[in-house]
């Protein structure tokens, strides 16, 4: 059973001083990078997802911006897949599935932004496709919503939409607690 890790729009414009500005990104990327690091000290494979807007009268992840290019804290190396998207699901109009099941991968290890948006639909679609998936909750984020005239703060939207994930789509843990139980698997089987 191979698994590869999937990151998710950690992109310049979610960050302070983006045109998206999502709380907690800076610290969801510092969890991202985490489990980064291990996937590359252990030679998994890698891919990440990049958001291109291309539909009228989009504001942020603008083609040539800098805006639209990952975060430095989880910048791609050249050996490791770049996918763009034009829409919240990583699979939808992009070769994610085909490269995936060319390489064998059974499970995903998910992070990105917004958890709300492209995190939840590129979840749900994994799992539709067959995928085991783990959700790392502390190297994602969202933003506030509103509906009906109430605003839901960001960490009531993240808490929502890792409770609906939770069990049928994905496990739901901590860049600490993956990175700890991959040591533990890692030492059993030496």
């Amino acid at each position: 059973m191979e698994t590869a890790l999937i990151l998710i729009d950690i992109q310049n414009d979610y960050f302070p001083g983006g045109n998206m500005e999502v709380p907690g990104s800076l610290e969801a990327s510092l969890r991202a990078r985490e489990v980064l690091d291990l996937f590359r000290k252990r030679a998994m494979p890698v891919i990440h997802v990049r958001h291109v807007s291309v539909r009228p009268g989009a504001t942020f992840f603008l083609p040539g911006s800098r805006g639209v290019e990952i975060h430095e804290n989880v910048r791609p190396l050249s050996t490791e897949a770049l996918i763009e998207k034009n829409y919240p699901n990583s699979f939808r109009d992009t070769p994610l599935r085909e490269i995936l099941e060319k390489e064998g991968i059974t499970r995903l290890v998910i992070a990105g932004m917004m958890t709300q948006m492209c995190v939840d639909a590129t979840t749900r679609a994994a799992f539709d496709y067959g995928f085991g998936c783990t959700l790392v909750h502390d190297a994602c984020a969202a933003r506030q919503l509103s509906f009906g005239g109430a605003t839901v703060p960001a960490a009531h939207v993240q808490s929502a939409f890792l409770a609906a994930l939770n069990g049928l789509y994905a496990r739901i843990t901590s860049a600490g607690e993956f990175i700890s139980k991959q040591s533990a698997n890692k030492k059993a089987g030496e």
